[in-house]
């Protein structure tokens, strides 16, 4: 049982279960029917997604300051109390059973997904 950080659109591992959309906008031009046959995600859980304005601050950022401020900024919007409880839910959740989350962005080291899964760990999670 654990949670598996993954890029949304990629083939799903070998018993990856749900998989969880963290993202602010579901993938353009793909019909809703088709999002998970295409391993998009089968739930859209905007709720752990950054802001518009916090996404726009990680897109961009060119250096380790502007990346850390995005940092920051996130860690701060998922301290508040609804996302918070989603946090700890998904790492309780952790525990029980297999899923994952996710986000398009190429590269996990400058995307929020990377940000998300350290706040997993804060909470207790088992990753993959």
């Amino acid at each position: 049982m654990a949670v598996r950080i993954v890029r949304l659109g990629s083939p799903r591992a070998p018993g990856e279960g749900l998989r969880i959309g963290t993202v602010r906008r579901p993938p353009r031009g793909v019909p809703k029917s088709e999002f998970a046959r295409q391993d998009w995600y089968d739930v859209w859980f905007p709720n752990l997604a950054p802001s518009l304005d916090t996404m726009k601050q990680a897109q961009a950022a060119q250096t380790p300051a502007q990346w850390t401020a995005f940092v920051r900024r996130y860690k701060a919007e998922m301290a508040a109390p609804d996302a918070s409880h989603a946090l700890q839910l998904l790492a309780t959740l952790s525990l029980h059973t297999d899923f994952s989350v996710g986000c398009y962005c190429e590269d996990e080291a400058h995307c929020h997904r990377s940000v998300l899964r350290a706040l997993l760990v804060e909470r207790g999670a088992k990753l993959a």
